[in-house]
């Protein structure tokens, strides 16, 4: 059995805390620097991996929505009760070709 707690420290002022504290800054000082060199290829490597292009479709979307957005909402209440008005007293007419129109647009 290895006699090393491996466990992270849950308790900041416990007895394996202040452990841990200790080991870690002797293996910082342990621990050497990238070269020049390393670090210039970090950041090449970072600089040309960084890089993030937006498709036109998606900065599209972005305008139509802010745009849908800042315009004022549509209040239909009043279409909704004359329809309903309408359906409840027989004197709604159904346009069936319309209606067709309608299923065969959603179909295709």
């Amino acid at each position: 059995m290895n006699s090393v707690d491996t466990r992270t420290p849950f308790f900041p002022h416990s007895k394996t805390s202040q452990q841990g504290k200790a080991a870690g800054t002797t293996r910082a000082r342990n621990v050497s620097r990238n070269t020049y060199e390393r670090a210039q290829e970090l950041n090449e490597n970072t600089a040309r991996d960084a890089k993030v292009s937006i498709p036109e479709q998606i900065k599209d979307f972005s305008r139509i929505k802010r745009t849908v957005d800042a315009a004022a909402p549509v209040d239909n209440s009043a279409k909704i009760a004359d329809l309903k008005a309408r359906i409840q007293n027989g004197t709604y007419d159904i346009d069936y070709d319309a209606l067709a129109d309608k299923m065969l647009a959603s179909e295709y």
